[in-house]
């Protein structure tokens, strides 16, 4: 059972930044492909960036050059830096964890989840 525990949401304006984090529980987290999920109302869970096991990173294109994944291993954290938000980034962003490493994009294909952390970006 792996544990995910997310922080770093809130509220900020248009332009701003947040750096959201996700801390596992499991010392083998380097092994685990992670991915940044978000979620508006009334609209689908989908997936925003990843980082496979091997730290290739993914990027969907409305965040790309915008958002950056990061994980440091020895704090078993990843984090999602964003900057540049718009309101349109307005969520509640998930963390999810592959086992195998590889590099899927559907929320059913990630093991483990976090409990999830709300954004807000006002306009």
């Amino acid at each position: 059972q792996v544990q995910l525990v997310e922080s770093g949401g809130g509220l900020v304006q248009a332009g701003g930044s947040l750096r959201l984090s996700c801390a596992a529980s499991e010392r083998t987290f380097s092994m685990f492909s992670v991915g940044w999920f978000r979620q508006a109302p009334g609209k689908e869970r989908d997936l925003v960036a990843a980082m496979i096991s091997g730290a290739s990173t993914y990027y969907t294109d409305s965040v790309k050059g915008r958002f950056t994944i990061s994980r440091d291993n020895a704090k078993n954290t990843v984090y999602l830096q964003m900057n540049s938000l718009k309101p349109e980034d307005t969520a509640v962003y998930y963390c999810a964890v592959r086992l195998d490493g590889r590099f899927l994009g559907r929320p059913q294909d990630y093991h483990y989840w976090g409990q999830g952390t709300q954004v807000t970006v006002s306009s």
